[in-house]
């Protein structure tokens, strides 16, 4: 397997995040096992390793109950067909999809729009599914325009997957900076979840939300107007960290050239 897998027991269901290799930005997808099905979020940016998710989620033995789509961007939803499953997003993010039109993974490969695009709005509130109850939250603003945010209130789970970032660089295309850290403080402000589980990056806990307001607080302090510049000082700062990519891939935003 080319991706990292990490288990999160937490007696009534078990989360497995499968974390994509560097040269796939280190998308994490969550594996959500209930105790008879799995609930999937996020959908991989390659294919191949979108088939590693599945194949490995195939092992667990339980069928993929739905695949939840958080946000609009497509290193969280090219892989959406691969699931065999209902695909389930916001509204907002259902029409954003929809607009991208036909796209294409890294290799190359067709990507028809109409495979990807999902087919089950989900309304913000709370649902039980397999006796778990699943707590659905709409977020605008941050890393995306609109993001959906899961929790897990019974296990202490917060699923929030682009939010949060853990030791890897952020994607700042949005120009948001101010609406991610509201975002984050919202978050942190409800003590409940001890599991914090990042759209890239390994698992994390509550402490992941003051490390990722030093982030934005130094990418505040350190954009200008030379994307390259700003890419070697924040990589200066925080040269432990994945997915430099990332900030290539938000210049083209910021800076023009996307």
């Amino acid at each position: 397997m080319n991706g990292t897998i990490t288990v999160v027991d937490k007696g009534a269901v078990r989360v497995h995040s499968y974390m994509s290799p560097d040269d796939s930005l280190n998308v994490t997808t969550q594996l959500i096992e209930t105790p008879a099905r799995i609930v999937a979020v996020d959908a991989q940016y390659a294919l191949g390793y979108a088939d590693e998710v599945v194949a490995y989620a195939r092992g667990l033995g339980k069928p993929i109950d739905r695949l939840i789509v958080t946000h609009a961007h497509p290193d969280h939803f090219h892989g959406a067909a691969r699931f065999g499953a209902p695909v389930h997003a916001l509204a907002a993010v259902r029409d954003q999809i929809a607009a991208q039109g036909d796209t294409q993974d890294p290799t190359g490969t067709p990507i028809p729009a109409a495979d990807i695009t999902p087919t089950v709005v989900v309304t913000p509130g709370t649902e039980t599914v397999d006796g778990v109850t699943f707590v659905f939250e709409a977020v605008s603003g941050g890393e995306a325009a609109d993001q959906l945010v899961v929790k897990l209130p019974e296990s202490g789970v917060l699923v929030a997957q682009d939010l949060v970032y853990h030791d890897t660089h952020l994607f700042l295309g949005n120009d948001d900076i101010t609406g991610w850290e509201k975002a984050l403080d919202t978050l942190a402000a409800d003590p409940s979840y001890d599991t914090v589980l990042a759209g890239h990056g390994l698992p994390a806990g509550p402490e992941v939300f003051g490390e990722l307001r030093r982030y934005l607080a130094d990418a505040r302090e350190l954009l200008g107007d030379d994307g390259e510049a700003y890419k070697k000082a924040i990589m200066g700062r925080y040269p432990e960290h994945g997915g430099p990519f990332l900030i290539d891939i938000a210049n083209g935003y910021l800076f023009g050239g996307a």
